[in-house]
């Protein structure tokens, strides 16, 4: 007989109303959790202290922004380089980062976001920090926990932004860049799928295509940190001396270290769900594909892109032209495909729309300019 708010079997009433899949989820993810909770204490700590602040929100920034925006841009490289070691798909990829970055440093007096951070709203660095601005990143580590692939621009770059028409300039700029991958991809693949990808279906790429891809694939990564640098830098000075470039730098160049250990942590599989993307051949077109698409996105203006919104528009626009050639067996079905398109977007909105909470509730003048365009 139960007694003392215990069933038959001995366990509480509280916990037979709670699905053992929690306590499972809880025990796993302890670690994770704990480390939750020592950033938002540190976040917590360090905000009224902005010089503090500036690094601390940067490293949160650093590594959490990397690792969901890996999916973009070495995810497909990951993907389909499983069979190389870890530190040399590091060392290409951090030494390009290097590369890239110092490049920015000298050509622009300092400023290594390639002047996305010149744009109005965002040209003033913040000389002190809310609790919400250095706990943003903290929040993106656990969207990208649950794989989910947000908007790092609209999530980081939100809460620094001066006025509401900054953060409509970046949406206008995203939004369109996500409708113009997704024409690319669709067009794209419904051209080559009869040709390529069925051949790539049939037989093993030559030797040939290995350097074609790391090629690829160091010229998009090159092409995103020119347009995404921003969104970490936006924590630090508009221009940075020797001894902040060197710590800004070589944080990231570690970071990218241990996400390549990692294999792109939970974020990857975002990319290993679609079609054949461990071919190095269809890999190296979809690399191809967005980063020209990104080069043009940068010649456009210095306004910040969620380059994760043109991404994920590529890929959908992918599996949907490969849908439609579903006669050759290469694609999805059409409802399968629609289902990761509309999860993929769902996140990405999601994204955003925790990106707009943070910028009304940590800046007056953005809430105010926000209700008034929405009629209040």
């Amino acid at each position: 007989m139960a007694q003392n708010g215990t069933n038959g079997n001995g366990t509480g009433f509280i916990d037979s109303l709670i699905p053992s899949s929690f306590f499972t989820i809880i025990k796993q993810e302890r670690i994770f959790i704990g480390l939750i909770g020592l950033f938002f204490f540190v976040a917590g700590v360090s905000f009224p202290y902005a010089e503090i602040a500036m690094w601390v929100g940067f490293v949160f920034a650093g590594y959490s922004a990397i690792a969901n925006d890996s999916i973009q841009t070495i995810g497909t490289f990951l993907a389909s380089n499983q069979d190389k070691k870890w530190w040399a798909l590091w060392i290409y990829i951090g030494g390009i980062f290097l590369v890239t970055v110092t490049v920015s440093w000298v050509m622009f007096d300092g400023d290594v976001s390639y002047q996305r951070l010149s744009s109005k709203g965002f040209s003033e660095a913040p000389t002190s920090f809310t609790f919400l601005q250095v706990a943003a990143p903290v929040f993106l580590l656990i969207l990208t926990r649950m794989r989910m692939p947000v908007s790092t621009t609209f999530l980081l770059l939100s809460c620094f932004a001066a006025d509401a028409e900054a953060i409509t300039s970046v949406l206008g700029k995203s939004l369109s860049g996500y409708f113009l991958a997704f024409a690319a991809g669709l067009i794209v693949w419904l051209t080559v799928t009869k040709t390529l990808e069925k051949k790539f279906n049939n037989s093993e790429p030559a030797k040939y295509w290995l350097p074609i891809q790391w090629i690829t694939s160091g010229s998009l990564w090159a092409v995103w940190v020119m347009q995404d640098a921003a969104n970490v830098a936006v924590y630090l000075p508009r221009s940075l001396d020797l001894g902040q470039f060197l710590g800004f730098a070589l944080f990231i160049f570690f970071g990218l270290g241990l996400l390549f250990y990692l294999r792109g942590d939970r974020i990857q599989q975002i990319v290993t769900e679609k079609s054949r993307v461990t071919d190095i051949r269809s890999a190296t077109i979809i690399d191809f594909i967005y980063a020209l698409l990104l080069v043009y996105k940068l010649t456009v203006s210095t306004v910040p892109m969620s380059t994760t919104w043109v991404f994920l528009g590529l890929l959908a626009g992918r599996e949907v032209g490969m849908s439609v050639m579903d006669a050759l067996g290469i694609g999805k079905p059409m409802k399968k495909v629609l289902k990761i398109v509309f999860k993929d977007l769902s996140y990405a909105l999601f994204g955003l729309l925790v990106s707009i909470l943070l910028a009304i509730s940590i800046n007056d003048d953005v809430r105010e300019q926000l209700l008034n365009a929405i009629g209040y």
